[in-house]
């Protein structure tokens, strides 16, 4: 194995669910070389690859669909925020939750969305009202302590912050 195609396996082990700009920036390399490494770990089932939100993320062999879009998306800061609000039972509203973050509800609701999507958490409806829960609460509990955002994915999320405080006001 190449020191280089050695060095990409070891981030994307390392980093499980990173995404592709990351490893090229991360490891200064051209992303040339990052897209023929990854496709050749790929080919020979070193990696996957899962696409989540319009992001192609890399992970080890070894996590299941599953845990991978659930690392995809704890990788976003509200994400991670929604969640474990969720896990500490601080409340299961989607405006409260907004409230407490302090984000527009409808941000809150496309993080919730994609949580269901991947059948990670779903809606409860009781009358009018309706609540979150976590369908994998222990899961998601495990993966919170594994999986810190990188610094392009918060500022991603704390640009959409800054766009919907400008839209509300």
């Amino acid at each position: 194995m190449t020191e280089t195609k050695h060095r990409v396996r070891s981030h994307i082990e390392a980093n499980p669910g990173v995404h592709f700009n990351a490893v090229s920036r991360e490891l200064d390399i051209a992303t040339g070389q990052t897209q023929y490494h990854v496709r050749r770990l790929i080919k020979n089932g070193v990696l996957r690859r899962l696409e989540v939100c319009g992001r192609t993320h890399y992970f080890p062999a070894g996590y299941s669909e599953r845990e991978q879009a659930a690392i995809a998306l704890l990788r976003r800061e509200t994400t991670r925020e929604v969640v474990v609000l969720l896990l500490d039972d601080e409340t299961d509203q989607p405006a409260e939750l907004a409230e407490s973050i302090g984000v527009a509800r409808s941000t809150v609701e496309w993080h919730l969305s994609n949580l269901i999507e991947y059948d990670l958490a779903e809606k409860v409806h009781e009358g009018r009202s309706v609540s979150v829960r976590l369908t994998e609460p222990n899961l998601l509990g495990d993966l919170l302590v594994e999986i810190d955002p990188s610094l392009p994915d918060r500022l991603v999320d704390r640009f959409s912050r800054l766009v919907d405080s400008l839209l509300d006001q």
